[in-house]
Protein backbone atom coordinates (compact mmCIF):
# COMPACT_ATOMS: atom_id res chain seq x y z
CA UNK A 1 0.00 0.00 0.00
CA UNK A 2 3.05 2.07 1.12
CA UNK A 3 5.07 1.37 -2.05
CA UNK A 4 1.48 2.12 -4.55
CA UNK A 5 1.03 5.35 -2.77
CA UNK A 6 4.75 6.37 -3.30
CA UNK A 7 4.94 5.68 -6.67
CA UNK A 8 1.75 7.21 -7.23
CA UNK A 9 3.28 10.43 -6.31
CA UNK A 10 6.63 10.74 -7.18
CA UNK A 11 7.46 14.38 -5.80
CA UNK A 12 6.62 13.05 -2.07
CA UNK A 13 9.18 9.75 -2.64
CA UNK A 14 11.83 12.35 -4.12
CA UNK A 15 11.20 14.45 -1.14
CA UNK A 16 11.61 11.47 0.83
CA UNK A 17 14.69 10.32 -1.07
CA UNK A 18 16.50 13.47 -0.56
CA UNK A 19 15.78 13.53 3.30
CA UNK A 20 17.14 10.13 3.77
CA UNK A 21 20.20 10.91 1.71
CA UNK A 22 21.22 14.22 4.09
CA UNK A 23 20.29 12.21 7.33
CA UNK A 24 22.51 9.75 5.92
CA UNK A 25 25.36 11.84 5.00
CA UNK A 26 24.87 14.10 8.23
CA UNK A 27 24.98 10.62 10.07
CA UNK A 28 28.40 10.15 8.57
CA UNK A 29 29.93 13.33 8.98
CA UNK A 30 29.35 13.22 12.76
CA UNK A 31 30.96 9.82 12.50
CA UNK A 32 33.82 10.33 10.89
CA UNK A 33 34.34 13.74 13.14
CA UNK A 34 34.26 11.89 16.07
CA UNK A 35 36.11 8.30 15.52
CA UNK A 36 37.92 9.01 12.49
CA UNK A 37 39.35 12.71 11.48
CA UNK A 38 38.60 16.41 12.11
CA UNK A 39 39.60 19.74 10.27
CA UNK A 40 41.25 22.70 11.72
CA UNK A 41 42.23 25.80 10.57
CA UNK A 42 45.15 27.53 11.98
CA UNK A 43 44.48 30.97 13.26
CA UNK A 44 47.87 33.41 14.20
CA UNK A 45 51.37 32.93 14.66
CA UNK A 46 52.00 30.21 17.13
CA UNK A 47 53.00 27.55 15.13
CA UNK A 48 55.22 29.38 12.81
CA UNK A 49 57.34 29.36 10.73
CA UNK A 50 55.54 25.11 10.54
CA UNK A 51 52.32 26.58 9.81
CA UNK A 52 50.83 29.80 9.30
CA UNK A 53 47.76 31.12 9.61
CA UNK A 54 44.89 30.24 7.07
CA UNK A 55 47.11 26.68 7.02
CA UNK A 56 44.40 23.95 6.87
CA UNK A 57 45.11 20.28 9.53
CA UNK A 58 43.83 17.59 9.53
CA UNK A 59 43.56 15.61 13.01
CA UNK A 60 43.96 11.97 13.16
CA UNK A 61 40.88 10.54 15.27
CA UNK A 62 42.09 7.26 14.83
CA UNK A 63 44.27 7.24 18.05
CA UNK A 64 41.94 8.36 20.45
CA UNK A 65 39.28 6.20 18.99
CA UNK A 66 41.58 3.07 19.63
CA UNK A 67 42.47 4.59 23.27
CA UNK A 68 39.53 4.89 24.36
CA UNK A 69 38.09 1.54 23.33
CA UNK A 70 41.06 -0.05 25.15
CA UNK A 71 39.61 2.51 27.94
CA UNK A 72 42.97 4.44 28.04
CA UNK A 73 44.16 7.68 28.02
CA UNK A 74 45.65 8.55 24.90
CA UNK A 75 49.30 10.29 25.52
CA UNK A 76 50.97 11.66 22.84
CA UNK A 77 54.58 11.33 21.55
CA UNK A 78 57.14 13.99 22.51
CA UNK A 79 57.32 16.85 19.47
CA UNK A 80 54.56 15.50 17.97
CA UNK A 81 51.96 18.65 16.99
CA UNK A 82 48.95 17.81 18.74
CA UNK A 83 45.50 19.77 18.41
CA UNK A 84 43.19 20.18 21.92
CA UNK A 85 40.55 21.71 23.38
CA UNK A 86 41.37 25.14 24.78
CA UNK A 87 40.91 24.57 28.84
CA UNK A 88 40.10 28.06 29.35
CA UNK A 89 37.93 28.31 26.29
CA UNK A 90 35.11 30.88 26.68
CA UNK A 91 32.02 30.43 24.79
CA UNK A 92 31.64 33.72 22.46
CA UNK A 93 35.84 33.53 22.13
CA UNK A 94 37.46 32.14 18.78
CA UNK A 95 39.95 29.92 20.17
CA UNK A 96 38.03 26.95 21.20
CA UNK A 97 40.41 24.72 19.45
CA UNK A 98 44.14 25.10 19.45
CA UNK A 99 47.58 23.45 17.58
CA UNK A 100 50.52 23.05 19.36
CA UNK A 101 53.62 20.78 20.06
CA UNK A 102 53.71 18.21 22.94
CA UNK A 103 57.07 19.01 25.37
CA UNK A 104 56.49 17.00 28.35
CA UNK A 105 54.68 14.50 30.52
CA UNK A 106 53.72 13.74 34.03
CA UNK A 107 56.57 13.97 36.20
CA UNK A 108 58.89 15.64 34.24
CA UNK A 109 60.18 18.89 35.26
CA UNK A 110 60.67 21.69 32.75
CA UNK A 111 62.62 24.75 33.25
CA UNK A 112 62.80 27.71 30.62
CA UNK A 113 65.91 29.91 31.51
CA UNK A 114 68.16 32.67 29.59
CA UNK A 115 65.97 31.80 26.37
CA UNK A 116 66.68 27.51 26.40
CA UNK A 117 63.33 25.07 27.56
CA UNK A 118 65.27 21.93 29.22
CA UNK A 119 63.51 18.83 30.14
CA UNK A 120 64.88 17.05 33.43
CA UNK A 121 63.82 13.70 34.07
CA UNK A 122 65.06 9.97 35.18
CA UNK A 123 66.70 9.72 31.65
CA UNK A 124 68.15 12.90 31.35
CA UNK A 125 68.44 14.19 35.95
CA UNK A 126 71.09 17.12 34.14
CA UNK A 127 68.41 17.88 31.80
CA UNK A 128 68.35 18.19 28.02
CA UNK A 129 67.17 20.88 25.13
CA UNK A 130 64.27 18.27 23.42
CA UNK A 131 64.02 20.86 20.31
CA UNK A 132 66.72 19.45 18.00
CA UNK A 133 65.43 15.81 18.25
CA UNK A 134 61.34 16.52 17.77
CA UNK A 135 60.43 14.39 14.56
CA UNK A 136 57.82 15.62 11.97
CA UNK A 137 57.22 19.23 9.80
CA UNK A 138 59.13 21.91 11.05
CA UNK A 139 61.27 22.64 13.96
CA UNK A 140 61.01 25.58 17.40
CA UNK A 141 62.26 28.06 15.59
CA UNK A 142 62.79 30.76 18.09
CA UNK A 143 64.38 31.21 21.61
CA UNK A 144 61.87 30.51 24.36
CA UNK A 145 60.62 33.79 26.12
CA UNK A 146 59.74 33.51 30.12
CA UNK A 147 61.11 31.39 33.23
CA UNK A 148 59.53 28.58 33.59
CA UNK A 149 60.55 26.13 36.53
CA UNK A 150 57.35 23.35 37.13
CA UNK A 151 57.16 20.04 37.53
CA UNK A 152 54.08 18.13 34.66
CA UNK A 153 50.79 17.13 36.68
CA UNK A 154 49.68 13.51 36.55
CA UNK A 155 47.49 12.92 33.32
CA UNK A 156 48.37 16.07 31.32
CA UNK A 157 51.04 17.19 28.80
CA UNK A 158 53.05 20.42 28.47
CA UNK A 159 52.46 21.93 25.00
CA UNK A 160 54.28 24.54 23.18
CA UNK A 161 54.08 26.75 19.87
CA UNK A 162 57.06 26.73 17.54
CA UNK A 163 57.44 30.62 17.48
CA UNK A 164 58.12 31.15 21.02
CA UNK A 165 59.18 34.89 21.18
CA UNK A 166 57.77 37.20 22.93
CA UNK A 167 54.33 36.60 23.48
CA UNK A 168 53.28 34.52 20.11
CA UNK A 169 52.56 31.60 21.57
CA UNK A 170 50.34 31.15 24.27
CA UNK A 171 50.62 27.83 25.88
CA UNK A 172 51.90 25.70 28.69
CA UNK A 173 54.69 28.35 29.38
CA UNK A 174 52.65 31.51 29.30
CA UNK A 175 49.07 30.96 30.87
CA UNK A 176 47.37 28.19 29.05
CA UNK A 177 48.80 25.55 31.68
CA UNK A 178 49.25 21.81 30.97
CA UNK A 179 46.62 19.87 28.74
CA UNK A 180 44.26 17.20 30.29
CA UNK A 181 44.82 13.98 28.23
CA UNK A 182 41.37 14.00 27.46
CA UNK A 183 41.16 17.44 25.88
CA UNK A 184 43.36 16.16 23.16
CA UNK A 185 40.98 16.00 20.06
CA UNK A 186 44.11 14.29 17.91
CA UNK A 187 47.99 13.70 16.57
CA UNK A 188 48.30 16.20 13.43
CA UNK A 189 47.56 14.01 10.67
CA UNK A 190 48.39 16.20 7.69
CA UNK A 191 48.16 19.55 6.07
CA UNK A 192 45.97 19.78 3.26
CA UNK A 193 45.87 23.86 2.72
CA UNK A 194 47.52 25.34 0.89
CA UNK A 195 47.53 22.69 -2.17
CA UNK A 196 51.56 23.59 -3.06
CA UNK A 197 53.65 21.01 -1.01
CA UNK A 198 50.58 19.42 0.41
CA UNK A 199 51.86 18.11 4.04
CA UNK A 200 55.11 19.12 3.50
CA UNK A 201 57.56 21.08 5.98
CA UNK A 202 57.04 25.04 6.24
CA UNK A 203 59.84 25.86 8.03
CA UNK A 204 61.67 27.07 4.55
CA UNK A 205 59.32 30.00 3.76
CA UNK A 206 60.03 33.64 4.61
CA UNK A 207 60.73 34.69 8.57
CA UNK A 208 59.06 37.65 6.77
CA UNK A 209 55.87 35.69 7.50
CA UNK A 210 56.41 35.82 11.09
CA UNK A 211 55.84 39.11 12.52
CA UNK A 212 52.26 39.41 14.45
CA UNK A 213 51.91 38.17 17.28
CA UNK A 214 48.48 40.23 17.74
CA UNK A 215 47.22 36.53 17.76
CA UNK A 216 48.82 34.56 20.35
CA UNK A 217 47.08 31.06 20.13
Amino acid sequence: MESKFLNSHPRIKDILNFGLFILLVTVGTILINTFVFRSFSVLGPSMETTFFTGDRLIANRLPITLAQIQNKDYVPNRGEIIVFKNPRFVDGEPDEYIVKRAIAFPGERVTVSAGVLKIFNDEHPEGYEPDSTFPGPGKPGSPSSGEVDMVVPDGTVFVAGDHRRGSCSYDSRSGLGTIPYFDIIGPLGLRIWPLPGIGADRSSESADRATSCEASY
